[in-house]
């Protein structure tokens, strides 16, 4: 992946596209298992990636792929929204505004800081599942090694999330399409993510050393 663009335009190259957006698109509509089978689908789609191959994997029930970011984030995500709605919760029983406002505020900003971990989140997890995925330490490594990158993929993560929930705007049938479609987005800005972060790949051989050159004959 040349660039972080190319995440949006990289998943129309796949001539089978539609047919396969379509069918993991309802596969996604079947509570939790579907769930799990799209994110098993992002990872794949992240392989051919960051492999160079301009293509979505098949649509299926990619469970065992999909489990561990399904459950890393969800962790994340709990932990993350809990300050935030404990606040809330407590403002609204006792009819305070400030508190709820308060608790508004810290959920909006706690929210932000796991759009910046996002990517190293996902990264962590593609490459060495559940233990990537809660390495709090790596990921925050990672996250702050180059904050530019981390800020410009989880905007961009961020983006693809609302592209994915646009399709409600079509009696909810869009989303048949647009959430496929924003996960292939979110692939190719991990792929990019991973790319530019030196991560996720194979280190490639060290080129051979050129043969020494003949000794001198007599």
């Amino acid at each position: 992946m040349n660039s972080v663009g190319d995440s949006f335009a990289w998943p129309f190259q796949d001539q089978q596209f539609f047919s396969k957006i379509l069918v993991q698109g309802l596969i996604t509509l079947i509570p939790i298992v579907g769930w799990i089978a799209t994110f098993g689908w992002f990872m794949m789609i992240i392989d051919n990636y960051r492999a160079g191959r301009r293509e979505l994997p098949p649509a299926g029930f990619h469970l065992e792929r999909g489990i561990a970011i399904f459950v890393v984030y969800l962790v994340w995500a709990i932990v993350f929204g809990i300050p935030g709605g404990v606040l809330q919760g407590i403002g609204s029983n006792n009819d305070s505004g400030g508190l709820s406002a308060l608790g508004s505020l810290i959920g909006f900003l706690l929210s932000l800081l796991l759009a910046f971990l996002a990517p190293s989140i996902i990264s962590f997890t593609h490459r060495e599942g559940f233990a990537g995925g809660f390495n709090v330490g790596g990921v925050w490594a990672a996250a702050t090694a180059n904050p530019t990158n981390s800020i410009i993929a989880g905007l961009l993560i961020w983006v693809a999330s609302i592209i994915s929930w646009a399709g409600v705007i079509l009696c909810c049938v869009g989303l048949l399409f647009t959430i496929p479609y924003g996960v292939a987005i979110m692939a190719g800005v991990v792929a990019w993510f991973e790319g530019v972060s030196g991560g996720g790949g194979t280190a490639m051989a060290p080129a051979a050393p050129p043969p020494p050159p003949p000794a001198p004959t007599a």
